[in-house]
């Protein structure tokens, strides 16, 4: 490590702490971005495939685009902005979903959606699969959609906690990559790759922070870590925080994979286009054909049938893909596809999912995790965030708030000395 001391350690060097860092930059505040990959970013990576394109295998969408903080940024890093409507904004393929069923599908989910609202209303919270029509023709396909937005099956969404997403509808993507954009941004930091954290350690005066490269000692923290590795590593902080740790096993990630396939002769189909996989069935995938005007699909892959498929490898998501869309295209189809990439989130050491999701009753663990302790630690990242979570802006804007804390404390305390 360049420094082995600094006045603010940031644990994390994803969306959240990246913002932070910048923020802490901009205030004169020595900082330290700690980051257990050999890489920035967090869960926003973009790698270049074998034609030369770049490819999102996190997120891959400026939700919210017209107030993504995000969104700033690539425009001052000169970034290409693509401003084509998402496939879901429109009809899909019609091939084993003809339009009157898509008509049907749609007046069912917004019916669902409603409920959903409806009882968010009266502060009613339980799970979410409670609002689906008694044996309801679309709710497995609703449920096949849940995990692609949320991560995970209806049963686990917190109907207080969905409905508190806030979303413009306004959803942008870039040419070159967002994992790449976030990972730019923190070209003015100092940081410290390939350093997982073991312990931070806040029992003495200044916060000391075990790590694979040795201790880390600073005066304040920022913890940007995913909500899974808070929960399941027990002995991350010393003492220990039990209220941290029961928010953050409230607030699980969910699991979204994407395979990139090359595709053959894509000409054959509208750029942007979507194809569901199965309309019966929650385990199945969506096909979204011609990203970009790009020769490739990119397959999304949710929730139980995401894990099942992770926990029998890579290749498994290329066999499950070419079931379903042989089954829709012909066996002929096989020959015109070939596999890209993928990465299993939910293998991941450093993320363990994709993106948070509040169990049901677990909505306000969100608050509670994001408190700050004793003025020293602070917590960032998009399960932080009440209104944006799931989202890389999420994490930017928890990321500045947690930044502006530390500011707000170091001013108080300079102040009274």
């Amino acid at each position: 490590m360049s420094q082995s001391d600094t006045e603010v350690a940031i644990i994390g060097g994803g969306a959240a702490g990246i913002a932070a860092g910048r923020q802490l930059h901009d205030a004169g505040i020595k900082c330290l971005v700690v980051e257990a990959r050999p890489r920035l970013g967090g869960r926003a990576w973009t790698i270049t495939d074998p034609s030369g394109f770049a490819i999102d295998l996190g997120c891959g969408w400026l939700h919210s685009a017209d107030r993504n903080p995000w969104a700033d940024v690539a425009h001052a890093q000169g970034r290409v902005i693509d401003k084509t409507p998402p496939p879901w904004g429109r009809a899909a393929l019609t091939i084993g979903f003809p339009l009157p069923a898509q008509r049907e599908y749609r007046a069912a989910s917004q019916a669902f959606y409603q409920r959903l609202e409806n009882a968010a209303a009266e502060a009613h919270d339980g799970p979410a699969s409670t609002l689906l029509a008694p044996d309801g023709r679309w709710n497995n396909l609703i449920d096949a959609v849940s995990t692609y937005i949320s991560g995970t099956e209806l049963d686990h969404v917190s109907i207080l906690d969905f409905d508190r997403y806030d979303d413009s509808g306004v959803n942008w993507r870039l040419i070159d990559g967002y994992g790449a954009m976030i990972a730019v941004a923190a070209a003015k930091l100092t940081v410290a790759l390939d350093c997982p954290v073991r312990r931070i350690d806040h029992s003495g005066k200044r916060v000391k922070i075990e790590t694979a490269k040795g201790v880390i000692t600073a005066d304040q923290a920022i913890i940007t870590l995913p909500s899974t590795v808070i929960a399941e590593q027990d002995d991350l902080f010393a003492p220990s925080l039990p209220e941290k740790v029961a928010a953050a096993r409230g607030l699980p990630l969910g699991l979204a994979d994407k395979l990139f396939l090359s595709l053959d002769d894509a000409e054959e189909f509208d750029q942007d286009s979507r194809l569901f996989g199965r309309t019966d069935r929650a385990g199945t995938a969506t096909y979204h054909l011609r990203p970009f005007g790009r020769p490739q699909i990119e397959a999304y892959f949710g929730g139980r049938q995401a894990a099942a498929l992770e926990a029998e490898g890579e290749h498994a998501f290329f066999d499950f893909a070419v079931s379903e869309l042989t089954d829709l295209l012909g066996s002929a189809f096989v020959r015109r596809i070939r596999p890209i990439r993928i990465h299993r989130w939910g293998s991941d050491p450093f993320a363990r999912g994709s993106y948070s999701c509040a169990l049901p009753g677990h909505a306000d663990c969100r608050a509670r995790l994001a408190a700050p302790v004793d003025d020293r630690l602070f917590f960032a990242g998009e399960a932080c965030s009440s209104h944006d979570f799931s989202t890389a802006h999420g994490g930017f804007l928890t990321g500045v708030s947690a930044a502006e804390q530390v500011v707000a404390t170091r001013r108080r305390i300079s102040s009274t000395r």
